[in-house]
């Protein structure tokens, strides 16, 4: 595979290596990008992955709290200009209402809205604002007290990232301190039984090959991975993180001071894991001039 000035750029971003050894890591795995990434951190070229998939699109998150059932919806457009649209928000928010009443994208999609379908209603909404949207996924959680907490709020219940937080116990004040870690921190699960099998798997692999890469005993590399792996946990897990509120503390230890179990959470970022596309506004110009 030709390995083009493109795909090392990319894992450069994605990894921050210099240009040699991007094209090297690129070189040595035939063009795997994530084979690339892993290679880069064997031989200690490259931090973690950035995340660079998750690059931003725009729209809104909805959010809506009801007695002990929280809701959270995404519902994506164009440009973020139509995210400060009042017609925009108005849409969101009732998208988020309806959400209450049902489990999943499919069902909110044919809930009542208005004597209308949502999906409906949305279809409307593209016809007189003129840019695409997308209604695009909600989830829920319930529990004895649901908090909720949105970062960078365009409107009350809607904004950029939302998360809601189910505990048993504890009260809605420490519920809402643990989504505002978990806005910041974003853990990949609630604790370690809840992680997939296949990223642990994957993160030991990768720590043994950086291990190995130091020449050290097998033997000794076994405990230096429990000890990697504990580190990772401690990175990945809600329950395992320091609480951002009280850093001496886990998030777990944390709630167990405030009488309370965290059940379950979710956290939505406008736009997560969908690629925008870019815009070459200078060679549109250069076009229209041709």
């Amino acid at each position: 595979m030709a390995i083009t000035a493109k795909l090392v750029k990319e894992l450069r971003d994605m990894t921050g290596a210099g240009m040699m050894d991007a094209k090297k890591a690129l070189t040595e795995v035939e063009g795997n990008i994530e084979a690339a990434v892993d290679w880069l951190r064997t031989k200690g070229l490259a931090k973690a992955a950035k995340k660079s998939d998750r690059v931003a699109a725009e729209g809104l998150i909805g959010m809506k709290v009801d007695g002990g059932k929280g809701v959270v919806v995404e519902v994506n457009s164009e440009t973020d200009f139509v995210g400060k649209n009042a017609e925009f928000q108005e849409m969101v928010a009732a998208i988020a209402e309806a959400a209450i009443g049902v489990s999943d994208v499919e069902a909110l999609k044919a809930a009542d809205l208005g004597g209308k379908p949502v999906s409906e209603v949305l279809t409307d909404k593209i016809a007189t604002i003129g840019e695409n949207m997308s209604l695009r996924r909600m989830a829920a959680v319930e529990g004895d007290v649901v908090a909720a907490y949105m970062h960078n709020a365009a409107a009350p219940g809607l904004g950029k990232i939302g998360v809601l937080v189910a505990l048993k116990g504890g009260d809605e004040a420490f519920g809402k301190q643990v989504a505002m870690h978990i806005a910041a921190s974003n853990p990949a699960s609630l604790s370690e039984a809840d992680l997939d099998p296949a990223v642990v798997e994957h993160e030991k692999q990768v720590q043994m090959d950086i291990a190995r890469e130091s020449g050290k005993p097998e033997q000794v590399i076994e405990k230096m991975i429990i000890g990697r792996m504990k580190k990772f946990m401690s990175e990945v897990t809600l329950l395992g993180q320091a609480f951002v509120v009280n850093p001496d503390l886990t998030v777990g230890e944390a709630a167990k001071e405030a009488g309370a179990e965290i059940t379950a959470f979710v956290r939505m970022e406008v736009g997560e894991g969908i690629e925008k596309k870019e815009e070459d506004f200078a060679a549109e110009v250069a076009a229209m001039k041709g």
